[in-house]
């Protein structure tokens, strides 16, 4: 709920300002689109199994939600992947070179992107790889105990592990601390200066946001990263299913953060938030005028 609520506040503030969003602002509401479809396609067959304390359907619907799993997950990180890198580039050009990046280049990052992702997440399905139940079975993702029993697996995943998530991540780190030094470099320039300029502050605003978003995905993803490297080298039977399956409840998680972080560090935001309450409430009272006195229930919502 909170996923699908939050992420859709960001969609629908991206779109109502789609004449006023900046370049990178795509990459945010590519990030929103991730996440949203990750919980509307995966989450609810998850629930679903784990109230019946066992896997819903049978191979199919398996595939079905490691492929999902795996095609919003691989898009997320290199969406972030690709906010770093313009953040870098944006942070280190002078403003003239900057705004060289446009909507238009930032259009074709995202549909590289997808590509990107959909090519992995097909690759189990054409021989590459397989695709199999979790450990405390209610979920399914890779199979990670192909990766001795198989050369397949053995080759797919040191491929995904190092393409998908080492060098992602590395980039990731990489990028942010050579803003992190920029930044320094830049506040120990002005630093005799009474007031600092209201772009610096901006800047380092918007370069903690952008840290704390991909701090915040690389954390909640690593534990189920730990958990599922462990099964490649151990048996599955060596872990309790609990210890299993917190790791997964916490990587999913990850896609009800961004809104909050939003909120708290984008003005912006807050305004269009704010915006969207007022025409949700005017449309609440306008439809329940003539039945306020009948119905206070509606009185109560509009108020």
């Amino acid at each position: 709920i909170l996923t699908i609520l939050g992420n859709s506040a960001v969609l629908a503030t991206a779109v109502k300002r789609s004449s006023l969003l900046k370049s990178p602002e795509l990459l945010t509401a590519n990030l929103a689109a991730a996440d949203i479809g990750m919980a509307i396609s995966m989450y609810p067959l998850a629930i679903a199994s784990a109230w019946n304390h066992a896997w819903l359907g049978g191979d199919a619907s398996c595939i079905y939600y490691a492929l999902m799993g795996f095609l919003f997950g691989v898009c997320s990180m290199m969406t972030l992947c690709a906010m770093a890198v313009i953040r870098l580039l944006v942070t280190n050009s002078p403003k003239s070179n900057s705004n060289k990046i446009t909507k238009n280049t930032v259009r074709v990052l995202i549909a590289l992107i997808w590509l990107y992702s959909l090519l992995w997440a097909i690759l189990p399905l054409v021989g590459w790889g397989y695709y199999g139940p979790e450990p405390f079975g209610i979920s399914c993702t890779i199979a990670w105990t192909k990766f001795h029993s198989s050369s397949n697996g053995f080759s797919f995943i040191l491929s995904m592990f190092l393409l998908c998530t080492v060098l992602p991540a590395v980039t990731i780190v990489a990028c942010y601390l050579g803003i992190a030094w920029k930044v320094h470099k830049m506040y120990q320039e002005i630093q005799n200066i009474d007031r600092i300029p209201n772009a610096a502050k901006l800047e380092k605003k918007l370069t903690l946001m952008a840290v704390l978003i991909s701090v915040g995905f690389l954390s909640s993803w690593t534990p189920y990263a730990a958990a599922s490297f462990w099964s490649i080298f151990n048996s599955s039977d060596s872990l309790q299913p609990i210890v299993t399956l917190l790791p997964c409840l916490f990587a999913k998680s990850s896609t009800a953060y961004n809104p909050f972080i939003y909120y708290i560090f984008s003005k912006t935001f807050r305004q269009e938030l704010k915006q969207l309450q007022c025409c949700c409430g005017w449309r609440v009272r306008f439809l329940s005028t003539d039945n306020s006195a009948e119905h206070p229930v509606s009185m109560m919502w509009s108020g």
